[in-house]
């Protein structure tokens, strides 16, 4: 990455000019090139990341425009990936956030690639790359992908319910258990992992519903179910704005 060549040459100039030219001893001109390094990485991080960031907000924006403007979003963003090798996991980041914005407009042939690329510690995109190869039919790809994800991000109650969701909708339903009781030993007393652990004991299909809006990203429902929660979370928008103006 650029940031760290730059950054090393910088310090190991310093370094020869201190050791070469200014006759001082090695472990003091090793510190000073160290503390040179430090700085200067520190500052281009910034510069790159600012860019970055400013590039990310503004396809936020683009995406919370009514209608959504995808494709200025994602233009928006792959323009970013210029910066990629100037800083590490930058690439990772955007090609994260590109997939998820693909996946969730149903573009799921363009989201692959790019969620195959995503950032592991962004679970949302690491999901939808697991679904994706889950719809491929390549559970073993599906189980080492949600196994990453829950393990960078345990916390994260619709991952262990997606995961288990995934495994029972494989045939898996004993393995979708224990992936739900791994879940609440990481998050005790969570009452939507419970539920689903008793619809499983009880033979019943598991109800995602609860999660809302987070759940229904993952396009696992049918879309007439789709359009049906976006006619219901419309409606509820509209009677809130009415209440607020009473």
């Amino acid at each position: 990455m650029y940031n760290i060549l730059i950054s090393a040459a910088a310090a190991v100039a310093v370094l020869l000019i201190l050791v070469f030219v200014l006759k001082l001893a090695w472990w003091g001109s090793l510190i000073v090139g160290l503390i040179v390094f430090a700085l200067i990485f520190v500052l281009f991080s910034r510069i790159t990341m600012k860019k970055v960031m400013a590039s990310i907000e503004t396809a936020g924006k683009d995406l919370q425009a009514q209608p959504p403007r995808f494709e200025k979003a994602i233009r928006e963003l792959k323009d970013a990936l210029q910066y990629s090798n100037w800083q590490l996991y930058v690439s990772g980041q955007l090609h994260s956030q590109i997939g998820m914005i693909y996946y969730m407009k149903r573009d799921f042939s363009n989201a692959f690639p790019h969620l195959e690329k995503s950032f592991f510690k962004n679970w949302a995109a690491t999901a939808m790359l697991a679904v994706s190869y889950m719809k491929r039919q390549k559970k073993d790809k599906m189980i080492s992908t949600f196994e990453k994800a829950v393990q960078w991000n345990g916390k994260e109650s619709l991952l262990w319910g997606l995961y288990a969701y995934c495994m029972n909708e494989s045939g898996e339903s004993g393995k979708a258990k224990e992936i739900l009781a791994r879940g609440l030993k990481k998050n005790p007393g969570d009452e939507k992992l419970k539920e689903l652990l008793e619809c499983l004991d009880k033979g019943k299909k598991m109800n995602m519903r609860a999660y809302g809006d987070l759940w229904f990203q993952f396009h696992l429902e049918s879309l007439g179910a789709l359009q049906r929660h976006q006619m219901a979370s419309m409606g509820g928008r509209m009677q809130r704005r009415m209440g607020a103006k009473r």
